[in-house]
């Protein structure tokens, strides 16, 4: 639920770019992105911080609780290379689709906006929904289920971006859309095995550490890159790199299964026994 807030704030991003930039300048949308975020800014000030760790199932040890630990984590850092390869996969597609079928494929950079738009609000809320109930339900038989999840979506992604790429008829939207909901139901199952995948007195900096390292290697450099292959062979051949960056992410993922900690499954009622 909580990371419902990626693909539905993008999607909105891009509805209101996409009707608003043309009529009124592309320094309108970010006017009206700034106000809501100011007000949420806001409203954090008065969230408690609940004790840490007080719903963990994992015990603290030396490779979960300290940074020295975290630095030699092997769950830690596929999970975070994983979501590296993805998030370039994804930052070059979301910069650049909406291009690519307004050059490419005959399409209004408005309409693009709206249509791309329309396929990232739905996919990214019934995407993000079902990668965590998907983990969630897998986890009493596979420790690693999140890593799976993530690596299976990845590595379907690739021939069917490929067919949404280079198809000109009447399976290219769809292709493109089930590509998207693939890329995105990794989200909530990666964030996931990275929570479990540290201790709770070093979440904090572990999440941190993975933002910056996912961003730097992903979603950064992707659209330069793209532009640059664009540049000197076309868009639809820039659009290669992030399909290979699905295959790298579902590669790393697999393997990363075997690093995954054991999580006590908890009872749902038990559970909501101690939230009350």
């Amino acid at each position: 639920m909580f990371y419902l807030a990626i693909p539905v704030g993008t999607a909105a991003g891009y509805l209101l770019g996409g009707k608003l930039g043309p009529h009124f300048g592309w320094r309108f949308p970010f006017y009206i992105a700034a106000f809501p975020g100011f007000l949420l800014a806001l409203a954090l000030l008065f969230i408690p911080e609940p004790p840490r760790g007080q719903f963990d199932s994992l015990k603290e040890s030396p490779d979960r609780g300290t940074l020295l630990g975290l630095a030699r984590n092997p769950a830690f850092w596929t999970v975070t290379l994983g979501m590296a390869a993805g998030t370039f996969s994804l930052g070059g597609i979301q910069v650049w689709m909406p291009t690519f079928l307004s050059q490419a494929r005959g399409y209004t950079l408005e309409a693009a906006n709206l249509m791309f738009g329309k396929i990232v609000v739905v996919d990214g809320i019934l995407a993000s929904l079902a990668g965590g109930w998907l983990g969630d339900r897998l986890l009493p038989r596979m420790k690693g289920s999140y890593y799976f999840v993530s690596a299976i979506s990845m590595g379907l992604g690739v021939p069917v971006m490929i067919v949404g790429l280079f198809s000109r008829g009447p399976l290219m939207l769809p292709a493109i859309a089930v590509a998207a909901f693939l890329l995105l139901l990794n989200t909530s199952p990666l964030n996931t095995a990275l929570v479990n995948a540290v201790g709770a007195h070093i979440r904090a900096t572990a999440i941190a550490a993975n933002i910056f390292i996912f961003h730097l290697l992903g979603d950064v450099p992707s659209p330069t890159l793209m532009g640059y292959v664009a540049d000197r062979r076309s868009l639809q051949d820039a659009f290669i790199l992030p399909v290979i960056a699905m295959a790298i992410s579902s590669a790393i993922l697999f393997y990363g299964m075997r690093f995954a900690p054991a999580v006590r499954v908890q009872d749902p009622q038990t559970l909501g026994g101690k939230l009350g």
